[in-house]
């Protein structure tokens, strides 16, 4: 995708889940499965798909899978879009790899996703630590002159740490950069990196939500921001890059349009505040909210493996799996909330996808 192409894409506002991994029994990839998750994103709707995320475990990383996974992603979704364009004309749709460690294993990682036919890199700082904000923004800086960077501020209980106001505010100078992916959980820190983008005057990076548990609120809210003639203007998140987009994801695609279409309007009306409230809910279940997203990427494959996308709930830790009781939630709400859930298009095109 060009550079214009891109930005213009990401600024549209897309539903860009965070693809999970689907393994077997024997916690080998398992490249059917894998192969129709991709497939359903692309016919869902989605704008892209972020690979070799969290939500696809950093820990590929170390079972030799970041090359299979992100080279059998780039390659389902470009051979399934052209499939699809038989019948309608070929869409935009961006391919996110993730990208971490230290500046010489993620320029290692930028590479290879460049190889493999990504747009962007979703740039992960848990490697960083306590590091300095100059250390950060110097590796930033290194991956920005070999491919756009998206990014990612990840919630501090699976592996993230707060960043200051000053950081996010020197990161949007750096020219490469697309996008990022807001995601502290957090409703001040969210605002910080609102405010930072729009001082610099960056119209050009799209903004994100990460923010599982504040989805609906995200994208309806317009931010306050300081405008350059010295009053007040606003600016609204434009997409979302979610994990719990991974599941149910052509109601994500509803749902956003539908958001999209309600922006601005004087009376929002208190259903958008039960749709908001109804969303965290089941984020709360899929995530394990009440045991410390212990079962966040379980609760994803338990979802998945329920419409056959995935064979079980594997992770690639075997410690990693449902909390007590997280399956009789995710019941709950699917019972509770059937308008929310896909399972009827996925059984229409299961097996066409598996093939």
């Amino acid at each position: 995708m060009k550079p214009s192409d891109l930005r213009n894409h990401l600024l549209a506002g897309q539903v860009l889940p965070a693809h999970p991994l689907a393994l077997d029994s024997s916690r080998k990839l398992d490249e059917a499965h894998q192969r129709a998750l991709t497939r359903y994103y692309v016919e869902s709707g989605a704008g892209g798909i972020a690979v070799g995320v969290h939500t696809t475990q950093f820990a590929i990383r170390d079972h030799g899978l970041l090359e299979p996974v992100l080279s059998l992603a780039s390659e389902s979704a470009d051979a399934w879009l052209a499939r699809t364009a038989r019948d309608t004309p070929t869409r935009p749709f961006v391919k996110i790899a993730g990208v971490s460690g230290r500046t010489p294993q993620a320029m290692r990682e930028a590479r290879l996703s460049l190889d493999l036919g990504y747009d962007a890199a979703l740039l992960s700082l848990t490697a960083f630590g306590d590091a300095s904000d100059d250390e950060m923004l110097e590796h930033a800086r290194a991956i920005a002159d070999a491919m756009p960077i998206i990014g990612f501020y990840l919630q501090p209980a699976v592996g993230g740490r707060v960043l200051s106001f000053a950081f996010w505010r020197k990161f949007a100078e750096i020219k490469n950069v697309v996008a990022i992916k807001i995601a502290p959980f957090d409703r001040y820190l969210t605002l910080d990196v609102v405010r930072a983008v729009t001082e610099t005057g960056r119209e050009d990076i799209a903004l994100y939500t990460g923010n599982d548990d504040n989805i609906v609120l995200d994208l309806l809210t317009p931010f306050p921001v300081a405008s350059h003639e010295g009053g007040t203007s606003f600016r609204y998140l434009d997409g979302g890059l979610l994990g719990h987009w991974a599941v149910w994801t052509t109601c994500a695609v509803a749902q956003l349009q539908l958001i999209r279409d309600a922006r601005g309007a004087d009376n929002l009306g208190s259903g958008w505040l039960l749709e908001a409230a109804t969303v965290t809910e089941m984020n709360g279940a899929i995530f394990d909210v009440h045991h410390g997203f212990r079962g966040c990427i379980a609760g994803i494959h338990e979802v998945l493996r329920r419409q056959g996308l995935m064979r079980g709930t594997w992770c690639l830790d075997p410690n990693e799996g449902l909390s007590a009781g997280q399956a009789d939630a995710i019941d709950r709400i699917m019972r509770r909330y059937p308008n929310m859930i896909d399972d009827v298009f996925v059984a229409q095109h299961l097996d066409d996808w598996l093939a």
